[in-house]
């Protein structure tokens, strides 16, 4: 919502392009594609990127003529950034994003925690920054319309789906015309409201939390370092919770709970909103002038679907799952769907990989998501305990914090990990004599070579990392990218390597196998079985 005299998209900080529908003529329109993504949002825009990074086209379809209204989600963890990094964008993020580490909650006004992320010289972004959603859009879209293996349709609208044998054939509408799409593969990334949901009749399942919230973003300069900050119990709203953060602009976001007498209705009121707001500022002591740019109402959920592939279509992003804001990992899990889908299509579509491979989406995506819950609903439960137990139980943890410096690490609000594939049907089981470095599953271990990092060295397909002197008649051609390091060195220190140790290393840097002592034939074979569709 806009306040009162503005257009729906007018903005104090963005200015949204408007996108004609395609020109193609009609026979253009309907040529067979590989893949069809159905939705232009951050998560549709990674996944079409991430298909041409391995030379496969397609095409983007979405109903709207701009970008998302509204900041929405602002939160991009370090992983995203990697993201970001393999599809040549990340130089536009680091320059308008504004990255963190810390995090401060207070209880009745004094401040019970200060925690901070993990970060070091080894990693080449970091832990978290914060970007206005219009923002994560536009420069994914900027890199999409560089590239004519991507054909983006705006203005067009999905209407009808059939699923028949090896092709799925999309009804679409545009201003101009009424045409049938047929394409092998279809990549759902149509968000919380999705259609092609609605059209495959299936539903998400999950749990509603009793919080509600207004999200509001205002503009004003107010001189505070770009951290998070939680506000249990204050003066501006007995009983409830604040949470604000920076953004680039002089933007900052507000989210604050509705109280149980207070109805949608009413809070939703620009003149409610303001009052509140203003609230909010007077307790953190900022009394200058500001700016109403946008708000909204928000509940709590955890929502999925029970199966993230139906047939040909794969569900990524919101049209998969629906996470609380608690966290910040509902962006950030859909860009890692994409991602996951992404590679493993091209590897499909390419003639690289057999389809067993795709049976590993769901549960690894999955999985994602449902480790996402255990956490966020950690987290919203602390943030808007959903009864008066809870309530009892949360305010004598926030009372003993003013005393007790251990208490207040319960307000820590669990921020994003890259989720662990260690239970992934192509993950391998660990080599017990490895004593430390990072286990298959989880995401490499960044480190810093003086002017590159190790994530710099990866290649876009599969990367060997081999601890000793580099194999005679290894032809990069046809196998992984081989990377050698020396097995005394920081970074074999790091990976517990010993003389011939070697990591196995997936496209989206997730570590598929790892052996202790070993050589080259013996990781090339796990390779080919892989790809094979054979069991590791």
């Amino acid at each position: 919502m806009r306040p009162f005299g503005r257009d729906k998209l007018d903005s104090l900080y963005f200015d949204y392009p408007k996108y004609d529908a395609p020109k193609l003529s009609k026979a253009n329109k309907e040529k067979s594609v590989d893949v069809v993504i159905v939705g232009a949002g951050p998560i549709g825009l990674t996944a079409a990127l991430t298909l041409e990074r391995y030379g496969i086209s397609s095409v983007i379809i979405d109903a709207k003529s701009t970008f998302n209204d509204g900041s929405r989600a602002i939160c991009i963890a370090r992983q995203s950034f990697h993201i970001f990094d393999t599809l040549d964008v990340v130089r536009q993020f680091t320059t308008k994003a504004l990255g963190w580490t810390k995090g401060r909650s207070f209880y009745r006004g004094k401040q019970i925690l200060e925690f901070e992320m993990p970060d070091s010289e080894n990693q080449k972004y970091r832990p978290m920054y914060n970007l206005e959603q219009q923002y994560i859009e536009k420069f994914l879209h900027d890199e999409v319309v560089k590239k004519p293996e991507i054909d983006m349709r705006w203005q067009s609208q999905l209407k009808e789906l059939d699923i028949n044998d090896d092709t799925t054939t999309l009804q679409i509408t545009d201003p101009i015309h009424s045409y049938h799409l047929k394409t092998k593969w279809v990549l759902a990334a149509d968000g919380a409201n999705s259609t092609i949901r609605k059209l495959l009749n299936l539903r998400l399942a999950g749990e509603n939390f009793e919080g509600r919230y207004i999200i509001a973003d205002i503009k004003m300069k107010h001189e505070y370092p770009t951290i998070r900050r939680a506000l249990f119990d204050p003066d501006c709203r007995r009983g409830g919770t604040v949470l604000i953060h920076k953004q680039p602009d002089d933007i900052w976001r507000i989210d604050y709970q509705i109280k149980e007498s207070e109805s949608i209705d009413s809070s939703v009121k620009e003149e409610t909103v303001r009052s509140s707001v203003k609230a909010v500022l007077k307790d953190i002591g900022y009394s200058g002038p500001w700016e109403l740019e946008w708000w909204s109402n928000y509940s709590a959920n955890t929502l999925a679907l029970d199966n993230y592939r139906h047939g040909p279509v794969f569900f990524i992003g919101d049209s998969a799952h629906i996470v609380p804001i608690f966290g910040v990992r509902g962006l950030n899990n859909g860009l890692a769907d994409a991602q996951n889908i992404g590679w493993k299509l091209a590897f499909i579509l390419n003639k690289k990989a057999n389809e067993r491979l795709l049976e590993s989406y769901n549960s690894e995506r999955r999985g994602a998501t449902l480790d996402v819950f255990a956490n966020a609903t950690k987290s919203t439960r602390f943030m808007t305990p959903p009864s008066y137990g809870w309530l009892t139980m949360r305010d004598a943890a926030l009372s003993l914090a003013l005393r007790h410096k251990f208490a207040g690490l319960l307000a820590n609000p669990r921020q994003m990990e890259p989720y662990s594939y260690s239970k992934s049907s192509i993950t391998m089981q660990d080599d017990e004599d490895f004593l430390n470095g990072p286990k298959p599953g989880s995401v490499i271990e960044n480190f810093s070579f003086n002017d590159k990092f190790l994530s710099d060295m990866l290649d876009k397909g599969f990367n060997i990392l081999w601890f000793g002197e580099k194999p005679k008649g290894y032809n990069q051609r046809y196998y992984p990218n081989l990377i050698c390091l020396d097995p005394k060195s920081k970074i074999g220190e790091l990976y517990g390597a010993s003389n011939s140790s070697s990591y196995l290393i997936r496209p989206d840097m997730h570590i598929l196998g790892r052996w202790y002592k070993t050589n080259l034939s013996t990781v090339l074979a796990t390779y080919e079985k892989l790809l094979n569709g054979e069991k590791l």
